[in-house]
């Protein structure tokens, strides 16, 4: 596959387009006609979620974080405690988002011969908030809560009710920056020592976001159900995802290495570039509005 630079923008000669894409326009046209008579997948990232208010990890504006690791997370109460206090506030954040235009294009897709499942590495469930059907959620739903010792699970609005009659003196934030905030809802809080956390209503045990947590893997029941809707299309479309970790990038080099056509879509260059039949350096919302209308 070979690569050049056209107007500050990564322009690829795609195996499946079949014409060297330089201008926006024709790499829209490009992906269309990748898609046009095809069915395809998308495998959607936090860009595509930025536009409903929620920042992204690795985005050319985010600010880098270090998150919490699943072990550091079980590792200790005062691990949990803090996480819990800051991921009290956010909540108030993220539980309010709605979706945007680009989650609403998905949804209008989702139809027989077009877009037939969505694959998701966000936590916000903004997908089926528009309307999505056929989504898999790869890592996990913030909008529950699972027990880490009996493996009960409960609605986050409960857990945020219970956690606000704990914490009756932790005041509401006035305003959570975009540097304040993550994608699964951790927001910067200055004190927490004294956050009372709320046990498991069924056995007392340790409550955790119902999320995979950096270092934590993916269940393997929902790895096998995202590759199986990956290879029961043509095209695999990659929207607002850097690819930076593995739990996408396998999808990407999955595809590739079957021989169908991967369409990336995001802002700033992403680990699956290489491999990507076309690749437009652009918002998610905009460009899935051109390829609806491009594709009729």
């Amino acid at each position: 596959m070979n690569g050049e630079r056209a107007q500050g923008r990564v322009v690829r000669l795609g195996r499946f387009a079949g014409v060297t894409v330089a201008s926006e326009t024709d790499r829209v046209a490009a992906a269309a006609d990748l898609l046009r008579g095809r069915t395809w997948v998308a495998l959607t990232g936090a860009g595509i979620s930025t536009d409903s208010g929620i920042p992204d990890y690795r985005g050319p504006t985010s600010v880098r974080a270090t998150p919490m690791q699943f072990s550091e997370f079980t590792g200790s109460a005062e691990a949990q405690r803090r996480y819990w206090a800051r991921s009290y506030q956010g909540w108030r954040r993220i539980g309010q988002a709605q979706p945007n235009a680009g989650h609403r294009a998905l949804a209008a897709l989702e139809r027989p011969g077009r877009l037939t499942g969505i694959v998701t590495q966000n936590v916000d469930g903004l997908h089926q908030a528009a309307g999505s059907r056929s989504v898999i959620n790869l890592h996990g739903d913030i909008a529950m809560v699972v027990c880490l010792d009996c493996g009960a699970r409960t609605s986050r609005l409960e857990t945020q009710r219970r956690l606000a009659a704990l914490n009756p003196d932790v005041p509401p934030p006035t305003r959570l920056e975009h540097a304040e905030l993550r994608p699964d809802g951790d927001a910067v809080v200055e004190s927490w020592s004294d956050f009372v956390l709320a046990d498991c209503t069924e056995c007392g045990g340790r409550l955790k976001p119902d999320v995979v947590f950096f270092g934590e893997s993916v269940p393997r029941d929902r790895v096998d159900q995202a590759y199986a809707s990956v290879d029961a299309a043509d095209v695999l479309v990659v929207l607002g995802s850097s690819l930076t970790v593995m739990s996408g990038l396998r999808f990407v080099r999955h595809s590739a290495k079957a021989g169908r056509p991967v369409v990336i879509i995001t802002r700033g260059p992403t680990r699956g570039d290489e491999l990507a039949t076309v690749k437009l350096e652009a918002g998610c919302s905009e460009t899935l509005a051109a390829l609806v209308a491009a594709i009729g």
